[in-house]
């Protein structure tokens, strides 16, 4: 690939920075003290014993003014000033350091270490008096413009979606606000485990590469083992796994980690996400319902210091209790028409009237899902539980204690997305083999998104399960509502992008 203009043009700074005995590379460390912000931040407050300072960070900006200069350097925590005289760091004869360096083969994008003391300017902006400036990386392909005008709207910025996030480093360094997304991310996620950890369930791990896909309904990757010489599925949930523990023992265990399904790709849908994923023996959905709220104000107040986040126009309101609404009460209230008896055949007229697509393989389960999909998830804005679910929904959820046909199953939705699933855990071996060779009757329909039969599972509940409840919450669907982002691309460092043509 040919270089541009700019590309060659650093490419002989470079060595030209080699020629003046500067190695652009130096192995050796930079020894950092502060940061940018905490400098600002702390500068305010007491002005006093700033002599000695060192920072490192990425060059954002210069303004040559002959024998001095300002720039703008950006490290980890943001962006602060720096002023830099020549015969402050070239106090001898030799002005290399500065007339040839920094003047004129300093690059925007270049790393660098100064090391100085803290003033303010007469402009009122806290500033690092450079009294030392080393190299510590030479940039050779320059960052993209971002320009902002006098009302601070940017102009000529790095915006389109997809090279963002196939570039997503350029995206940290030069959008401003994109860090923060994914430090308020790792905050949520070290909060939710601190609630956990508290409590004294156990944090583990479990198999990713399995045998047989199980624990949800989605359609898996498939590889092959070579050595064992067999297929093996990248995990759709851990879930069967962390109920063995269970079994084993423990009375609660939690994994959060990726998921793998092999399914579509949108606003709200990555091939790989993130999931969180708890199992606490001698509970119920009911007990598991005010977990939940509990946990999502414990992370809000953690995260803003209340539980009302704006996403979009709406304010949600994170603060328990939450609506709770039965699968079929809810598509009663927003689409008018009670299903609870509906049979397949009844359920697929409906869809049809109501211009629901269908695929040939649905069974009442699915039917029942779309329908939900399209009447009723778009108008649960506020924080609201489902429950209640169809047994055919749910092979893994316990058969309802009062109502046939149903399971204890709740799942809570969010500005009508869902954003937790969870259930009064079926510990029934002889139940769970019937559940789950219905779900082969319908993998033989043709749907790929039915669940196998895991023999191995079955003898695990065979030797004794305790009753428990099991909740599986999406991280990245999490971190969207907490982030105000529409699309989960955006909370992902790196979401899967078809690639490009060379």
């Amino acid at each position: 690939m040919a270089l541009s203009e700019q590309e060659l043009v650093r490419r002989e700074s470079l060595q030209k920075i080699r020629e003046l005995g500067i190695d652009p590379y130096p192995p050796e460390p930079f020894v950092v003290t502060h940061h940018a912000t905490e400098i600002k931040a702390a500068y305010q407050d007491d002005p006093e014993h700033w002599e000695e300072v060192a920072i490192a960070g990425r060059v954002m900006m210069i303004r040559n003014m002959g024998k001095a200069s300002f720039a703008e350097l950006q490290d980890a925590s943001g962006k602060i000033q720096i002023y830099v005289a020549r015969d402050e760091i070239c106090p001898g004869e030799d002005k290399t350091l500065y007339n040839k360096l920094f003047a004129k083969l300093l690059d925007i994008g270049d790393y660098i270490g100064v090391r100085g003391f803290v003033f303010r300017t007469r402009m009122g902006e806290v500033t690092l008096h450079v009294k030392e400036l080393k190299l510590l990386s030479k940039a050779l392909h320059p960052l993209p413009i971002v320009k902002k005008d006098a009302e601070g709207n940017v102009h000529d910025a790095f915006a389109d979606p997809e090279m963002r996030y196939r570039q997503r480093y350029l995206d940290l360094t030069v959008n401003d606000g994109i860090r923060d997304i994914f430090i308020k991310r790792s905050k949520l996620i070290a909060a939710m485990r601190r609630f956990f950890d508290a409590k004294g369930w156990l944090e583990v791990e479990t198999p990713i590469l399995q045998p047989i896909h199980g624990g949800a309904a989605a359609r898996p990757f498939k590889t092959h083992h070579n050595t064992l010489d067999i297929p093996l599925y990248l995990r759709i949930a851990n879930e069967l796994y962390l109920k063995r523990l269970v079994i084993g023992g423990f009375d609660g265990v939690y994994e959060i980690g990726k998921m793998f399904r092999n399914e579509g790709m949108d606003r709200t849908h990555n091939p790989e996400f993130s999931a969180m994923e708890i199992y606490v023996a001698y509970k119920d959905y009911n007990w598991m319902m005010e977990m939940v709220e509990q946990l999502l104000e414990y992370i809000t107040r953690e995260l803003f210091g209340t539980t009302k986040v704006t996403y979009g126009d709406q304010v949600l309101d994170f603060q328990g209790p939450y609506r709770r609404l039965s699968m079929y009460d809810s598509i009663k209230e927003y689409a008018g028409v009670d299903i609870s008896a509906m049979d397949e055949a009844a359920l697929r007229a409906q869809c049809r009237a109501w211009h629901i697509p269908l695929e040939d393989n649905m069974g009442r389960g699915k039917l029942i899902d779309e329908i939900f999909g399209a009447k009723v998830e778009k108008n649960l804005i506020q924080p609201t539980y489902i429950t209640d679910y169809p047994l055919e929904m749910t092979p893994l959820a316990k058969k309802h204690r009062s109502t046939a046909g149903l399971v204890e199953r709740f799942e809570l939705f969010v500005n009508g997305k869902e954003i937790a699933n969870a259930y009064t855990e079926l510990n029934d071996p002889l139940d769970q083999r019937e559940r789950f060779e219905a779900q082969l009757r319908l993998a033989q329909r043709g749907d790929e998104e039915a669940m196998a039969l895991d023999e191995d599972f079955l003898l695990a509940m065979e030797h004794g399960m305790p009753p428990m409840s099991g909740l599986g919450i999406g991280i990245d669907r999490l971190v969207m509502l907490m982030t105000n982002q529409q699309s989960i691309q955006e909370v992902l460092f790196f979401p899967q992008m078809k690639p490009q043509k060379k």
